[in-house]
């Protein structure tokens, strides 16, 4: 899909035809920027959240082998995303953060056992700003590969926050892969 509405808003990576598009998808829907800002890196970027993840993560996989690319794995963990926003509940941020490393490593494994000969990378975040380390990592990879998470909307289904500020933010080709069964409508 290309990268432009007909709106005002020149900066915008995506308008609101193609975001109707890539909430709606049943099937993978990759969204284009039209201009080209610079050299290829080599490297495809799949956003791990959990271990639903390994679905985007195989699909990144598959690009990085046919492109002859490395993979990076990026998880970006939201600490009030987890812990909520009751400080009492910071305490257990070293099991929350240990549990983010099982999700991502599982997600590691697979690939490593699937694609033993592709290059891969890992790489865990904090930050309170997901979708703004998400934009940061786009500018260093040719594909950035994410689940599109789908929140139920006041009418029809819309996308889940960070996923909409990529979209519209990103400096390289992003591919939603939607979830399948449960789990596809949760935003938090």
């Amino acid at each position: 899909m290309g990268n432009r509405g007909l709106g005002g808003f020149k900066n915008l990576m995506l308008g609101s035809v193609g975001l109707k598009i890539a909430a709606d998808a049943t099937t993978p829907v990759v969204v284009v920027r039209g201009t080209d800002e610079g050299e290829e890196s080599g490297v495809v970027l799949a956003a791990v959240r959990d271990e639903h993840g390994a679905e985007c993560a195989r699909y990144a996989a598959r690009e990085a082998e046919m492109h002859k690319a490395s993979l990076r794995l990026l998880h970006v963990w939201h600490i009030l995303g987890s812990a909520g926003l009751a400080v009492t509940m910071l305490d257990d941020v070293e099991a929350i953060a240990g549990e983010n490393l099982h999700h991502l490593n599982a997600v590691t494994d697979r690939i490593r056992d699937v694609f033993p000969a592709l290059n891969v990378r890992v790489e865990a975040a904090k930050s309170l700003n997901v979708a703004g380390v998400l934009v940061e990592a786009s500018r260093q990879v040719d594909l950035l590969v994410m689940g599109g998470r789908r929140a139920p909307g006041y009418i029809g289904p819309t996308l889940g926050w960070a996923t909409h500020s990529l979209l519209h933010h990103a400096h390289c080709p992003v591919q939603l892969i939607p979830r399948r069964g449960s789990g596809q409508g949760s935003d938090s």
